[in-house]
């Protein structure tokens, strides 16, 4: 039986009449508490799935700027956004070696993390070394929210010097720190700065940080490990040997070679 009333207070049960939506036709409308009736259900429970729905893309668009402003401060290359594992081509037994360990160091990040344990991408352009060290970066930053920086070794060192210019605002020990602080750090091209003890004294307190801290690192070079080892220093090698470290030979046919073939 619906009851008409006004009321005040609270109403229990609540009173109802009978009303009329301009959209759903009749429905009984309820007060719960004084004068105040309550509308349409069906207009309210599709304003709700509405505001849902809204506020559901308004997080799916906040989740995604916040994604692309963190692969674009990683500093890994636009190129290599989309390089996933899982899109990593493999035609022979040596793509294959290289895929499974960046598969294991990716899943067992976390163990990757506590040992500090580093690898060398090692060998010539075009083999797939930074498609696989920037799908280890996007792999771990999106499923562990871990902090990935990638940049050349050239460009690390760079910014380390550009500190003794008269007027930095940044010291040596902030330029070094801010290569520290990632959980990965990922250093390209090896072995294209010039190899001067300076540069091996930069590379070596950047390194040596990191290693004291257990923060993993990942280098890529087109040189044969023994130039590799040479660029490095004795130090900096020896340190990325320890706890497990691996140096990883990409020596198949170049997949840009075939593509312009």
């Amino acid at each position: 039986m619906i009851r008409i009333g006004e009321g005040v207070g609270l109403h229990n049960p609540p009173l109802e009449r009978a009303a009329l939506c301009d959209v759903h036709g009749e429905y009984v409308a309820r007060c719960f508490i004084g004068k105040v009736w309550l509308g349409c259900p069906a207009c309210s429970t599709e304003r709700e799935e509405r505001e849902s729905a809204e506020a559901e893309a308004k997080a799916r668009a906040d989740r995604l700027h916040a994604w692309q402003r963190k692969i674009g401060d990683s500093g890994i290359p636009e190129r290599f956004h989309d390089r996933r594992l899982s899109t990593y081509r493999v035609d022979v037994a040596g793509q294959r070696t290289a895929l499974e360990f960046a598969e294991d160091y990716a899943a067992n990040f976390g163990e990757v993390l506590r040992t500090g344990r580093c690898a060398i991408f090692i060998g010539k352009r075009g083999t797939g070394k930074t498609h696989l060290a920037a799908g280890i970066g996007l792999h771990i930053m999106e499923r562990d929210n871990r902090s990935v920086y990638f940049t050349t070794v050239l460009r690390a060192i760079r910014g380390v010097k550009d500190t003794w210019t008269r007027g930095s605002t940044v010291s040596e020990s902030q330029a070094i720190a801010a290569l520290v602080f990632p959980d990965l750090l990922i250093l390209d091209e090896v072995g294209v700065q010039f190899g001067s003890e300076v540069e091996k004294t930069i590379l070596f307190d950047i390194m040596n940080e990191r290693y004291e801290k257990r923060r993993p690192t990942i280098l890529l070079s087109n040189l044969p490990p023994k130039e590799v080892e040479q660029y490095l220093g004795e130090r900096v090698y020896d340190r990325l040997r320890e706890d497990g470290g691996r140096a990883i030979v990409f020596d198949w046919e170049s997949e840009r070679g075939k593509v312009s073939a």
